[in-house]
Parts: structure tokens; C-alpha cells; sequence
């Protein structure tokens, strides 16, 4: 994976997000329109009512209204399946739009389709969750694999003072970018400072509510000397959370991941968690679009390249066919509330 070239400034993270998407409901989700639009590009996430992805959305208008001439249809599954994803791409072929930015829900499931894409035209990238090389022209991470691992496995040990059980809550066990930061935080946990710290399962809320808080219920039942969990997924955190504090386990067991502040912020000020990080998710659709449009222009965007995401600065396109947008930044009771009023 390439490493950053130029890091998002983190005063960013102070800007207010802008008034958000207007427009009708679709089928599979919402679009977003700009007056006598040229290009038409859709952003396809996971599934519908996830706040972060909605960001992503917010940032995505923001970089449509800034470059001009562009609609941004949003849309997405009512279920995250590969299934139910590739049935929104195909309706999105059908309907001959310019480009498709994915966050995959299964990174081969979706190369057939992608390919599709592709020689009909439509140029395809992902972010967020990858599409496996032959199904997308690149993929924009948020930020560095190793480091979205490392930064986990830091602040829960730091919690919990370098010693005791963890467990880890993903999303979905074909996601992509999930498998691919817990294999980072098992790399993290090898050094010599994590011995006392023993990793004892990882568990799968599929990236819904109801079933994240159940397997939440389930962990701290199953072991009972459990002091902290790694939710890498912004709806098991604040799942994950939620059961703590209905559980009355504030204080006894600790949540920490990638979190969004506005949904982490009453679990820090309560103690259920201590410390989460994100990176801004309005920059993360913003810089996706802003690539896009420039592919759409003609940029090139293989191995080698750099590519400009505006106002975020430009980063350089790896052998792998990634690249890399920030590094993550950490909340906790000294600034989750103001940010909380941003995202």
C-alpha cells in the first residue's frame, strides 16, 4: 500500500458539514442532483442508515458542488450482502452512468460486475471496503492499513493498562477492509509491550444494530474476565457500547474503534469507552469524487500515479492498484463533544 503524500489537515475535522443531500428517493436509496449535470457519478455504500456513510455522501455533494457539472446519485442496499450490492450496480449500468465509487461489501463477489461496468464504459473505483484489483480502476483507503490496526490495538491497551482479555467486534466476515485491519491488529499484538494482552475471539454483528448489541451481550457472558473490545465498524461500537452501559459493565469492560463522535459521544462522557478514532468521513467521499471526476477528465490513476482529491492534497497510487487518504484521529472526553457537533 502507497503511503500518503499529503496528510488531510486535521482543522478540517473543524468545519461544519454542509447542508447535505437533497433530492427524491430511489429504489436502493437517494440521489442527489446538480442543475444541467455532464457526469453522473454514483456512490455506492454498504447499506442505507449508516451515519458514516451518509458523511461520506455529504462530502461527495461537497466536492460535486465545488467542481460543477456533476450529480451525485447515492444509493446502496437495504441489506449489506454482496447480493443485494450488485443488484444496485447492475441498475446503475442499465442506467449508463459516467463512474461508480463502491464500498464493497465483498471484495470478489463484486469483480464480476465491476468488470461489466467497466467495458460498458463506466469507469469504477472503491473505497472504504475494496473491490479486488480486477474489478476497479484503484482503490482509496482512509488511511494505512497497518496504522487503522496499530491505533486500535494502542488505545484499548492503554485503557486497560497493557494487561488482560480483549476481544475484537467486526461488521461482516467478508469485508474487506474489516478482515484486512484485524489481521494488523494480530500483527500489532505480537510485539513484546502486548504480551500480558491476550486476544480471545472475534465476533461478527454483520454491521446491524440489534445483532452487534447481542453479540456484544454474548462476549461479556462468555468470558467473564473480559476487559475490552476493538469494534473496527462505526455501528458495532456504538452497538457495542450501548450494551455496556445497559448492561451496567461501565467501568468493568471498554469499547474502543472507529467510531463517529455525534454516536460515541454520550459512551465516553458515561466511561464506556475511553478512546476511539475516525478519520473524517466527509473528506473520505470528498477526495473518492474528486478522483473520480479527475479519471472521468482523463487523469490516469495506475500503479505509480498521483492522484488529486482537491482540497485534501494528492497521494500516489501503490503497485497494488491503492492509495491512501489520512491517518486516523483519536476523540476522547477532551474533544468528543465539540466534534460531536460536526459529524
Amino acid at each position: 500500500m502507497s503511503h500518503m503524500m499529503i496528510k488531510t489537515d486535521r482543522r478540517r475535522l473543524l468545519q461544519m458539514i454542509g447542508a447535505g443531500a437533497l433530492g427524491s428517493t430511489l429504489p436502493f436509496g437517494m440521489m442527489t442532483s446538480a442543475n444541467a449535470a455532464n457526469l453522473r457519478i454514483a456512490m455506492v455504500v454498504k447499506n442505507l442508515g449508516n451515519s458514516y456513510f451518509d458523511a461520506c455522501r455529504d462530502g461527495a455533494n461537497e466536492a460535486a458542488k465545488e467542481l460543477g457539472g456533476i450529480e451525485i446519485i447515492y444509493t446502496a442496499p437495504t441489506k449489506a450482502t454482496p447480493e443485494d450490492q450488485i443488484a444496485v450496480i447492475d441498475a446503475l449500468i442499465a442506467q449508463k452512468v459516467d463512474g461508480i465509487m463502491v464500498s464493497s461489501n465483498d471484495a470478489n463477489a463484486l469483480v464480476p460486475v465491476g468488470k461489466k461496468a467497466m467495458q460498458r464504459g463506466i469507469k469504477v473505483i472503491s473505497f472504504d471496503s475494496a473491490i479486488a484489483k480486477d474489478g476497479r480502476i484503484m482503490h482509496l483507503n482512509a488511511s494505512s492499513t497497518a496504522l487503522i490496526g496499530a491505533k486500535q490495538v494502542q488505545m484499548i491497551a492503554k485503557t486497560i493498562k497493557g494487561e488482560g482479555e480483549i476481544a475484537i467486534l467486526s461488521a461482516a466476515s467478508t469485508m474487506t477492509n474489516q478482515n484486512s485491519w484485524i489481521a494488523a491488529m494480530k500483527d500489532e499484538l505480537k510485539k513484546p509491550e502486548y504480551a500480558k494482552i491476550k486476544l480471545v475471539t472475534t465476533v461478527y454483528g454483520d454491521d446491524q444494530d440489534d445483532k452487534s448489541y447481542r453479540e456484544m451481550q454474548s462476549l461479556v457472558k462468555a468470558y467473564p474476565n473480559l476487559k475490552g473490545v476493538i469494534s473496527p465498524t462505526t455501528i458495532g461500537i456504538r452497538s457495542g457500547a450501548k450494551a455496556i452501559m445497559d448492561g451496567g459493565l461501565t467501568g468493568k469492560v471498554f469499547i474502543t474503534g472507529l467510531g463517529l463522535p455525534s454516536e460515541m459521544k454520550d459512551a465516553v462522557l458515561k466511561g464506556a469507552c475511553d478512546t476511539f478514532a475516525i478519520w473524517n468521513p466527509v473528506d473520505y467521499g470528498y477526495a473518492a469524487t474528486q478522483i473520480m471526476a479527475s479519471i472521468l477528465k482523463g487523469a490516469d490513476a495506475g500503479p505509480g500515479k498521483m492522484v488529486k482529491m482537491g482540497r485534501i492534497g494528492e497521494t500516489k497510487v501503490g503497485d497494488d492498484g491503492e492509495a491512501a487518504m489520512s491517518e486516523p484521529f483519536t476523540f476522547d472526553k477532551s474533544n468528543v463533544e465539540q466534534f460531536a457537533k460536526i459529524f
